[in-house]
């Protein structure tokens, strides 16, 4: 039986949620999108210069999964740009829930 999947601790929003190439309509773009666990594994190792396991610590989760994220979130990003796509960013979803 797999471990429990743990949610992966979220400590930043990004300043804007869309990035495109200039000059493309929209309706002529594909679009690829980053997670918020995406956006906050770039933000602690790329942008902080964290080493991956203390990203890993600071978003509650095990190095091989910051690996694999930001295996993810690389992939994502060069496609966008050798390919011409827009990126899109999820914002973390607050656990706000009317009943």
């Amino acid at each position: 039986m797999p471990r429990p999947r743990s949610c992966p601790r979220i400590g930043t929003n990004a300043a804007a949620t869309y990035y495109k190439p200039a000059g493309v309509p929209m309706r002529q773009l594909e679009e690829v999108i980053l997670g918020s666990e995406e956006i906050e594994a770039l933000r602690r190792c790329d942008l902080d210069g964290n080493d991956q396991t203390t990203a890993a610590e600071h978003m509650t989760v095990s190095q091989p999964t910051v690996n694999r994220i930001l295996q993810s979130a690389h992939k994502k990003i060069a496609d966008a740009i050798i390919n011409g796509k827009a990126i899109r960013i999820q914002q973390p979803q607050t656990n706000n829930q009317q009943p």
